[in-house]
């Protein structure tokens, strides 16, 4: 990893597939031609679906779909499933994550508003980093719903996959804190009802700064198992797990020091952007989870472990 030195050998570690990278860009498209990278994926009636985000010519993110039957094999849709539509996500659309709820889809996904010019250089005013929810009943057509918050820059947001205490809830991140949120309806989100989960640890050196949710949380019989990245002075990133109370998620019951999954391959340390390894995804399929990731920010990777194996090294944190 040049300068930045490896944490010591980790409990347990993500074992990357031979097959690694599973997606890249494809030269031949203008809308993804550079970059393909940090994946939303779901199992559903037998598949892997995945919806990513992608960069072309325009330096613009657009979200893109693809199909598999056994997550390293992809067959990808011709144009996005997701494009930007007005100044609120006029910079793109960025870092999708799809949850199923009841019999219907439902992507956070980023909306990267347009630049402000001030004092010589660009700026963001707050609010130009927005949360957003789309709704689908096909994983190909999505309606906008909405944000979570509005009037600051706020994004790694991902829905729980059921109502909790009657109610939808998300987590977000308010930097450099992950935090949750409750709603009746998934339009309003009520302010009162926010707060935060977890955040970075001064004194541990890998999540120092910064951390945010990856995937949908996934629910256990021990509670809540949320799997999320964080990174340090140098913005290494790398992943880990926390293990959260069933009924109140705010609680955090187990989390580990140590991180699970660090960038080791050269398409993960030297990208368009240097050091990163970036999950928008963990779904468990036959026992085994898959951590689709982006590394690099240029290609898609895939690392999988055993649930059990997982949930145990994260209960004994």
């Amino acid at each position: 990893m040049g300068h930045h030195k490896s944490i010591n050998e980790p409990l347990m570690k993500l074992q990357r597939h031979p097959a690694n990278p599973v997606l890249l860009p494809d030269l031949t498209s203008a809308w993804e031609c550079y970059n393909v990278f940090n994946p939303s994926v779901i199992h559903h009636n037998g598949l892997f679906h995945m919806h990513y985000r992608a960069q072309g010519l325009d330096w613009v993110s657009r979200i893109g779909y693809a199909v598999s039957e056994d997550g390293v094999h992809w067959n990808r849709l011709r144009e996005p499933v997701l494009s930007p539509v007005d100044g609120s996500d006029a910079r793109g659309v960025e870092d999708p994550r799809v949850t199923g709820i009841d019999g219907h889809f439902y992507m956070c996904y980023t909306a990267y508003g347009s630049e402000i010019r001030g004092q010589g250089k660009p700026t963001h005013e707050g609010g130009g980093i927005l949360p957003m929810i789309a709704a689908s009943d096909n994983l190909i057509t999505w309606k906008r719903l909405g944000s979570i918050v509005s009037g600051e820059d706020n994004k790694d947001h991902v829905l729980f996959p059921r109502k909790i205490n009657g109610r939808y809830a998300a987590f977000h991140r308010r930097f450099p804190e992950v935090w949750i949120a409750y709603s009746d309806d998934l339009l309003t989100w009520p302010e009162s009802d926010m707060r935060p989960v977890y955040g970075p640890r001064p004194d541990n050196g890998w999540d120092n700064t910064c951390v945010g949710g990856n995937g949908p949380p996934i629910e256990t019989e021990e509670g809540w198992l949320q799997l999320y990245h964080g990174y340090d002075e140098d913005r290494v990133y790398r992943l880990s797990a926390c293990l959260l109370d069933h009924d109140d998620p705010a609680r955090v019951i187990a989390r580990p020091k140590e991180p699970i999954f660090e960038p080791e391959e050269i398409w993960e340390i030297r990208g368009d952007v240097n050091h990163v390894v970036f999950s928008c995804a963990n779904p468990v399929v036959e026992g085994t989870v898959y951590v689709f990731y982006g590394g690099g920010d240029h290609v898609v990777g895939l690392a999988t472990c055993l649930f059990d194996d997982l949930l145990q090294f994260v209960m004994n944190g």
